[in-house]
């Protein structure tokens, strides 16, 4: 396979998480798009915005190719957990809007370098800073898909809907009663080991 024809697999991957997760937006109010489910605050338009910081630093100052737009929250005097949630001046829609245009940045860092140039991630230690673009893509990709997991979750929870996408849930066939049943047996099974 040639270093062209990897990179668009590992792009196809990356482009797959991305697109889930911008999926998990459609059809929610802002409240919804915000709304923390979970005691750690975890919420969708924060996972969004976490990782449009995170594309823009392994694709931009881990190549010498820096995203023009300052993104305060990453800054080292910021708020801790600032990049998990959206303020009240960063709308749904700029969300958005920065990771796409983050995404475009990290596609242009993607297109211009070979998979085996090299980078240095300034916030890793020493010892393992020095890295290929094929590595960088490998770990974005695992930490979309791993965001993009939570994002299943967080909207699962705010109005049942689940799956990749919209035309292709990914999901076992199955109505609601299916689903109901389904889940009944696992807490009965999960009941079995119960200690307590």
């Amino acid at each position: 396979m040639t270093d062209a024809n990897q990179k668009a697999v590992l792009q196809r991957y990356l482009q797959t998480g991305r697109d889930a997760l911008l999926w998990k937006l459609e059809g929610l109010s802002e409240y919804d798009a915000r709304r923390p489910l979970v005691p750690t605050g975890t919420n969708l338009l924060g996972l969004i915005k976490h990782l449009a910081g995170i594309e823009a630093g392994y694709f931009g100052a881990t190549f010498g190719r820096p995203f023009e737009e300052p993104l305060l929250w990453m800054d080292s005097d910021a708020e801790g957990n600032a990049d998990l949630w959206a303020t009240r001046d960063e709308s749904r829609e700029w969300v958005r809007g920065l990771y796409r245009r983050v995404s475009a940045h990290s596609d242009a860092t993607i297109d211009a370098l070979s998979l085996e140039d090299t980078g240095r991630v300034p916030w890793w230690p020493d010892e393992q800073n020095e890295v290929t673009l094929q590595q960088i893509l490998v770990h974005v990709i695992a930490e979309t898909n791993r965001h993009a997991g939570h994002a299943d979750i967080v909207r699962e929870l705010i109005d049942g809907d689940v799956g990749l996408r919209r035309d292709n849930d990914n999901m076992a066939p199955g109505d609601s009663e299916w689903w109901q049943s389904y889940r009944a047996q696992l807490e009965e099974t999960a009941a079995e080991f119960r200690t307590d």
